[in-house]
C-alpha cells in the first residue's frame, strides 16, 4: 500500500476518529495527538490493513484503545480533564441560556462512565450499527444495547433535572 492508497483509505474518517478521542480525552490537544499517533501506528503497519473487512472500524478501535491507556497512563495526570457533576444554579442558568440544547448533551455526556460514553458517541454521533459497536468493542450487542440505554436515560434525566432547575 503506498502513500496515495493509504491516504484515499484513511483520511476520510479522520474527523471520526477526533471526534471519538475528543469525546475520552476531552482535550482538544490531546485529541489531536491521539488521531496523529494512531495514524502512525496504522501506516506502520499499513499492509495489515487490507486485510480487515471494516478498516474504519479498526481504526475507530485502535483510537479508542489509545485513548483509554493514555486516560491509564502516568502522563494522564498531566491531562487537564474537568468533569463536574454538580453545578450552582448560577452556573446552570448560564449554560441553559449561553448553549443550545446539543451543547448541553455533550456536556452531559462528559459525565457518563467511558464505556457508556464510546458507545453513545458510536451509536448516536457517528451512527454506527450495534453489531459494529459490539465488535469495536469486544462486546455482545445485547451489553451495548444495555449501555446505549442506560446512556440516554442519565442524559434524559440530567437535562430534564437542569431544565427543571433552571426554570424552577
Amino acid at each position: 500500500m503506498d502513500k496515495t492508497e493509504f491516504t484515499a483509505l484513511i483520511i476520510p474518517f479522520k474527523d471520526r476518529l477526533y471526534r471519538l478521542a475528543k469525546r475520552i480525552l476531552v482535550s482538544k490537544d490531546e485529541a489531536e495527538d491521539a488521531v496523529q499517533e494512531v495514524f502512525l501506528k496504522l501506516w506502520n503497519g499499513k499492509e495489515s490493513i487490507e486485510n480487515y473487512k471494516n478498516p474504519e472500524a479498526f481504526a475507530i478501535t485502535m483510537t479508542k484503545n489509545y485513548c483509554l491507556d493514555r486516560l491509564k497512563s502516568k502522563q494522564a495526570s498531566n491531562l487537564k480533564i474537568v468533569h463536574s457533576n454538580y453545578q450552582t444554579s448560577e452556573n446552570i442558568e448560564k449554560n441553559i441560556e449561553a448553549n443550545d440544547g446539543v451543547e448541553l448533551v455533550f456536556k452531559i455526556m462528559e459525565t457518563l462512565p467511558e464505556q457508556q460514553k464510546i458507545i453513545l458517541q458510536l451509536r448516536d454521533v457517528e451512527a454506527f450499527e450495534f453489531s459494529e459497536i459490539a465488535k469495536m468493542l469486544d462486546s455482545n450487542e445485547t451489553a451495548v444495547r444495555v449501555a446505549l440505554s442506560r446512556a440516554r436515560k442519565t442524559v434524559r434525566d440530567e437535562m430534564i433535572k437542569q431544565y427543571n432547575y433552571g426554570i424552577g
